[in-house]
This record gives structure tokens, C-alpha cells and sequence, in this order.
């Protein structure tokens, strides 16, 4: 039999994973729900274009639950509907990938991290930059040693503005939790996964200087940030800086993740999603090791399958996350990215934007 998946919340990032899933061996979408018509309807288009026609599609989420039609769940609803489709799966005892942030809050994660810890079915964070292959390589080359004893990381992202979502949810801070939150707990996830410790201090300096400043959506006018700088310090000693620009895209990469240490310098570079490209040509990425003994760096393209490159907007990461929450679900054991890892995640966003919004240094 194959594994029987349920999306729920079918827009752009759940038809990434339908996508996604459609790749992986021996599965099946089952069934869908989102509320608005227009995104079921292009939720189950794109299911049955990847061989999943035979499936049912609801406008509430809860009717789906009652259907028992799954062995998982997949819910990839807008940033505000986390916690309260949360708090009716924590019921069940489906395994559950939940796409960041867990909540729009620091207090709502960390409730839910908190019932997660009685519950008999795993709950998955999705950040899909950890499984970004030059991204994945760079931590293993960081645990190998090729950084010595790895003191600074830095993380820049130049990139282009938000996309346009159903209802416009991602351009107010109260419905996506900001742009520290919504965006960057990607980021700071892989500061935490890389420092391999916990964030004590943070300050942050950002604004909304360029985009949507002209949009009107009901009388309300955007509020997100499009820019921002960001510093950590950690209780090991290390310090990460992020870099994020949201009207940069015509730069070649999009990301550019490095770690420093005492004995050298690792580089992960990462172009953006081949589709936003003249032309919609792939760009490879690469990783480069620096030594400090040396002076010679090695640079090494990392190739990834086109056929998940093209899946996605996440430079495969995307696939290589659903291939290890396929084997949790069939398998058993622990989640990589918990929902503490994904609280975490969301207070440290969330301390950004308090320490933009104050203009304070904040204690974590």
C-alpha cells in the first residue's frame, strides 16, 4: 500500500509539495483542503498533472481529518492558521510536516512545542533550507573540521520582494508573524543547527524602504520589512550576523551562507529559483573551502537533479526533506526539526522585529 498524504492549504508552497511528494517512491495524495475555491481548484489540477487524480478535496481542514483518508499530513495553510490547525491535529495520531513558522508568535510555538512532547505521532518542521544540498554540505564540512573551531557564521540573502498570496497574508506583520519571522526563521534555524548552541543576545536593524509602499489591500497598506541586518551572539561564544535584502534580485546567488573558524572558511553560494531568471536557465551552486594554512581555495559546483530542481523554489531542499519525513513516517523515530527547534526559530524572529520595531538590544 502506498503512504497516503493530505495537504492541507494548497497555495503556492502546497503545490511545492505535492509537487515534491509526487517524486518520491510508493505514494499517494489522498486529499486536500484549503478554504478558497480558486487554490483547491489549482491544488487538485496539480495533483492530478503528477498522477494523483483520484483524490478528494475539501474546504475544511477538519471535515479532511474526519475523513481518515491519511497515514501523514502536510500543512502548508498561511502563517496565522498554524496554531489552530495545530491544536486539532495534536488530537490525532497522523505524523504532521508543518511548514515554518510553527506560529506567528513566540508564545504560540512554545505552546505547541509544549504539547508536542505528550503526543505519540511526530511533528516535523519544515525548513527546507537546511536540506538545500550545498547548504547540507557546508555542515558537513563544518563537523568535519575544515573550519577548525568555527567562530563567526554569516548568512545573506538578496533576493526578490515577496510573491502575491490569497488574501494578501504575507504582507501584514499580524497575519505572517513580519519578515523576521515569516522569512527569516529559516535563517536563524541554520544559525542554531550550525553553532550547535543556543542564542543569549540579539539586535537588529531594518526597515520597509521599497517595496509595497504603494499597495492598498482594503484600506490597509503593507507592513513588512524589506531589509534588515541582524546579529546574534550565542552561549558557546560564536556570533551570526544575517544580511537580508528583498529587493535584490538581480544578483547571481541568492543565498551566500559562510562559517569561519580558526583554521578556515567554508562557502555555500545558492542561486535563486530558476523561474524569476532571464530565460529560466538553472545556475549551479557551489561550495567553496578556504583554509588558512593554504591560501588556495577549493571550489566545487554541488549538481542537483533538475527534475527536483524544477519542483521547487528551495534548490531541491524541498525533496530532500520530504525523502527523510517519508522514512520517519514509515519507520518511526525522532523528527530532525522539532517543534522546539521551530519555537526557537520564531522567538528569535520574533526578538528581531521587537529589537527594529525598539531600537533595543534584546536578552533571549
Amino acid at each position: 500500500m502506498p503512504t497516503r498524504y493530505a495537504i492541507i492549504g494548497t497555495g503556492m508552497m502546497g503545490q511545492e509539495h505535492i509537487r515534491n511528494i509526487a517524486l518520491l517512491p510508493d505514494v499517494a495524495i489522498t486529499a486536500i483542503a484549503d478554504p478558497d475555491e480558486g487554490m483547491r481548484a489549482a491544488g487538485t489540477t496539480v495533483a492530478g498533472q503528477h498522477g494523483f487524480a483520484d483524490l478528494r478535496a475539501f474546504s475544511d481542514f477538519r471535515e479532511l481529518l474526519s475523513a481518515g483518508l491519511a497515514d501523514a499530513i502536510v500543512v502548508a495553510s498561511p502563517n496565522d492558521t498554524h496554531f489552530a490547525v495545530m491544536d486539532a491535529l495534536m488530537a490525532t495520531r497522523l505524523p504532521v510536516l508543518l511548514e515554518k513558522p510553527s506560529a506567528t508568535d513566540a508564545s504560540g510555538a512554545t505552546t505547541l512545542a509544549l504539547r508536542a512532547e505528550s503526543r505519540d505521532a511526530p511533528v516535523w518542521v519544515a525548513m527546507e533550507y537546511r536540506y538545500m544540498p550545498p547548504v547540507a554540505r557546508l555542515v558537513e564540512e563544518v563537523r568535519a573540521g575544515a573550519t577548525g573551531r568555527p567562530k563567526m557564521i554569516s548568512i545573506v540573502e538578496h533576493r526578490f520582494p515577496f510573491l502575491t498570496k490569497v488574501g494578501h497574508w504575507n504582507r501584514f506583520s499580524a497575519r505572517s508573524g513580519g519578515t523576521m519571522v515569516e522569512k527569516c526563521c529559516h535563517f536563524f534555524d541554520l544559525m542554531r543547527l550550525i553553532a550547535q548552541s543556543e542564542p543569549v543576545r540579539l539586535y537588529a536593524s531594518g526597515a520597509q524602504d521599497v517595496n509595497h509602499l504603494d499597495e492598498d489591500h482594503g484600506g490597509q497598506r503593507p507592513d513588512i520589512l524589506d531589509n534588515a541586518f541582524v546579529i546574534i551572539d550565542f552561549a558557546n561564544g560564536m556570533r551570526a550576523a544575517l544580511d537580508l535584502c528583498m529587493f535584490a534580485e538581480g544578483a547571481y546567488f541568492q543565498e551566500q551562507v559562510s562559517v569561519t573558524g580558526d583554521a578556515g572558511k567554508v562557502e555555500a553560494v545558492v542561486p535563486g529559483p530558476a523561474r524569476f531568471w532571464p530565460g529560466g536557465a538553472e545556475r549551479v551552486s557551489e561550495i567553496i573551502v578556504s583554509p588558512r594554512a593554504d591560501k588556495a581555495p577549493r571550489r566545487e559546483a554541488i549538481h542537483v537533479d533538475e527534475r527536483v530542481l524544477r519542483a521547487g523554489d528551495h534548490h531541491g531542499g524541498t525533496f530532500y526533506q520530504h525523502e527523510r519525513f517519508l522514512r520517519l513516517v514509515r519507520e518511526g523515530g525522532t523528527p530532525e526539526v522539532t517543534l522546539h527547534d521551530g519555537a526557537r526559530a520564531v522567538e528569535m524572529g520574533a526578538a528581531a522585529e521587537r529589537s527594529i520595531r525598539d531600537g533595543v538590544i534584546v536578552s533571549l
